[in-house]
């Protein structure tokens, strides 16, 4: 049997792992680049690093960005200057509304409050990446748009300094719509970045969301009163009315009903909740009243840890962005020797006017050079796998669970509450000779009032509602998953596996063939000993889960090799392998068993996850490549695991292993087009098809894609969410 340590099952809500470490954010809203989540500051910016706007750890319901709300304002203000001077520029020597001379200093004047103003944020940050050592996006923006505006003013006041080869039309060429036309396009690529990441924390936001603002708390005198959600506590007493959704977690004190659950579990059918059964706040009560008593409120609630644990996820870096990572080290630095190398290229050697050739197109060089869709390919699919994974009760730890699932050859699971309820009912007694079945009962379950394993408790419960007296339990101790041992009333006590009976030297042939038959039928079978000699036997059956033939057959046909790996004796193990077709089947297994089969597979090649809810599964759910634990396990297996379902639900992995494949494409798709995007655009922008196909890359048109390719990036992100899984 699985002689594992456990909560008692029934008593209290699952608890979800704390972050994990994380560096305690500053008090208030924490902020963040999506691209460099080592990035954290109180209050809201760009990112010394790439110069992106940051953004809220966790998203709040009122959907306020104040950088949105400054783009957006910039945007708008430019757009009719920008359309001016481009119609200027391109129709204004058609139309002789004055000279050309002139022309160049209305579209001087017009730019300057784009430059100086709208677009003053990109010069900031392209600044900033200089003084920070840190090239990104916005040092080749600046370049850019800098270049050509400078050159632009030097040419109207002073345009003496050129050579007659600058002058076209009358005047030295000027550049001051491509510099207006780039900056109110980079904004709008901003207005349309910014509110399509805010659509990668819909997840979160809709967990948010599922708080109810009050609760209506039942005072010790009977009178009941609506309280904000804030001012509840640990051990209030609450009255959940029907249609009315669960405050805080807690358990069921008055009432039954059924609780629609699917909004943290993704468990569609209601669950039946009756006195003593837990609850889940957020969940909705959808028949009868119930009342319950509060146990965790605030930051304590699943809630609050599912959101925390799904944030911290959508922050982490995935393997996979470590190439990107890479390439934008070296990125900027090389765009802008190929933007130095365009200009004299086309200065010394191009076709006249050569220089202003070599500028425009270095520009162009400098601006569709994005480096922002490279870094945002992985960290965008992430977040919105993480947020989907969540909605269907599977939680990610990290980036790197989401990428390595997908590899998973081998799944090893525990059996005693991953494939099997964890709520064991008692079954028989069988008594040694010398002793009777209620002796034997009364002994086990006296010594079993120390344990927390859910066969522990099933064994007690059962003596109680025999009416048996039970003793005090004294020198009581645990040993690691093959049973416990004590005295009770001056006897010295072993209750455990056999290889706890061969520890002591207790004899097993009287009663091996009753214990047999016993497992056979699927029971874990425990044996009591006193003073050293076998007294009898106890009999306890943990029903499988119904959702677990389900979720094995579908996990089987993805490929996977299903071992099981428990406590139980042999014969139990099989006798549960063999009706589920499990492939392989390991008995009496102790803890440290567990992480040797782990490490051995490993080091057959196969690529491991570990299904486990216990305590003692922790070492292997660590070991393994990843950890899977069920969310109605303990803390410890919660916190050594990658992966945690909710419900506890082994459909929950086939899930995950589902989101993780179209993950993994999906980041695959947004660094290629990445890639793809800046190996094409920057050779044409340099010019380099010019004397095969007279092709050359307007900085306008340049300016637009940059901006477009970093919100195609997102948008193929967003696809995840109606991926099917």
């Amino acid at each position: 049997m699985d002689m594992e340590s456990h909560p008692h099952h029934g008593h209290h809500p699952p608890a979800m792992p704390p972050t994990p470490t994380e560096p305690p954010p500053p008090a208030g809203t924490v902020y963040t680049c999506p691209m460099h989540p080592e990035i954290r500051q109180d209050h809201p910016g760009s990112c010394p690093k790439c110069g992106m706007t940051l953004e809220p750890v966790l998203p709040s319901l009122d959907d306020d960005n104040p950088e949105l709300r400054d783009f957006q304002r910039r945007f708008w203000w430019s757009l009719p200057l920008t359309a001016a001077i481009f119609v200027l520029a391109m129709f204004g020597h058609r139309l002789q509304w004055m000279s050309m001379g002139v022309q160049s200093w209305v579209e001087l004047v017009l730019s300057l409050p784009i430059a100086l103003w709208a677009g003053w944020p990109f010069f900031v940050r392209g600044w900033q990446s200089v003084v920070n050592r840190s090239p990104n996006m916005w040092t080749l923006i600046g370049l850019g748009t800098g270049a050509a505006f400078v050159y632009s003013v030097v040419a109207t006041v002073t345009p003496q300094v050129f050579p007659a080869s600058f002058i076209s039309m009358g005047r030295v060429a000027v550049y001051f719509e491509a510099a207006a036309v780039i900056i109110s396009l980079t904004l709008l690529g901003q207005v349309l970045e910014l509110k399509a990441r805010s659509q990668t924390s819909a997840a979160i936001k809709s967990l948010l969301g599922l708080a109810p603002k009050t609760a209506r708390r039942i005072r010790a005198d009977g009178t009941e009163e609506d309280v904000p959600l804030s001012h509840v506590h640990v051990d209030d007493v609450l009255r959940v009315r029907p249609g009315e959704k669960v405050p805080v977690d807690g358990v069921v004190i008055e009432g039954s009903s059924a609780v629609d659950e699917s909004m943290l579990t993704g468990e569609p059918m209601p669950v039946t909740k009756r006195v003593g059964d837990p609850l889940i706040g957020a969940t909705l009560n959808t028949g009868g009243a119930l009342v319950m008593r509060s146990q965790r409120v605030g930051a304590a609630t699943m809630l609050a840890q599912i959101v925390q644990m799904v944030a911290q996820a959508q922050r982490s870096r995935a393997p996979m962005q470590r190439l990107a990572d890479v390439v934008a080290g070296y990125f900027v630095v090389t765009v802008v020797t190929i933007a130095l190398l365009t200009f004299f290229a086309w200065g010394l050697f191009g076709p006249e006017p050569r220089w202003v050739y070599g500028l425009i197109n270095a520009v162009a060089v400098l601006i569709i050079a994005c480096p922002c869709a490279l870094g945002l390919a992985t960290p965008m699919s992430i977040m919105v796998a993480t947020g989907r994974g969540a909605t269907h009760g599977v939680l990610f730890r990290d980036a790197a669970a989401i990428e390595k699932l997908r590899q998973v050859d081998t799944l090893l699971i525990d059996k005693t509450g991953t494939l099997t309820e964890g709520r064991p009912a008692f079954d028989r007694v069988v008594p040694a000779a010398g002793f009777t079945a209620d002796q034997v009962l009364r002994l086990a379950a006296s010594l079993d009032q120390g344990s927390e394993h859910p066969l522990a408790e099933a064994i007690v419960r059962a003596a109680r509602e025999r009416g048996l007296e039970l003793s005090k339990a004294e020198h009581f101790e645990s040993g690691s998953g093959i049973g416990v041992r004590g005295q009770v009333a001056g006897l010295e006590l072993a209750l455990g596996n056999t290889t706890l009976m061969e520890q002591i030297g207790a004899p097993l042939a009287p009663l091996m063939a009753q214990a047999e038959a016993l497992r056979a039928e699927g029971a874990s079978v425990m044996h009591l000993a006193v003073d050293g000699r076998l007294a009898g036997l106890l009999a306890v059956s943990d029903p499988v889960k119904p959702s677990t033939p389900e979720a094995l057959a579908t996990l089987k046909a993805s490929g996977l090799r299903i071992i099981m790996a428990t406590g139980d004796g042999l014969t139990t193990a099989r006798a549960v392998g063999a009706r589920l077709g499990i492939d392989e089947v390991h008995g009496e297994v102790k803890p440290a068993d567990k992480l040797l089969l782990v490490q051995r597979l490993q080091q057959q090649g196969r690529v491991v996850a570990m299904a486990g809810d216990g305590i003692n599964d922790a070492p292997a759910l660590a070991q393994a490549d990843v950890g899977v634990a069920m969310g109605t396990g303990t803390d410890v297996a919660m916190n050594s695991a990658q992966i945690t379902l909710v419900k506890g639900d082994l459909r929950g992995i086939a899930i995950a292993r589902a989101l993780s494949q179209a993950t993994v494409g999906n980041m695959k798709q947004n660094l290629v087009f990445a890639f793809l995007y800046n190996a094409m655009g920057v050779p044409i922008a340099a010019g380099v098809l010019y004397p095969w196909t007279g092709w050359l890359l307007s900085p306008l048109i340049a300016a637009l894609a940059m901006s477009l390719s970093s919100v195609s990036v997102i948008g193929n992100a967003l696809r995840l969410r109606r991926s099917r899984i």
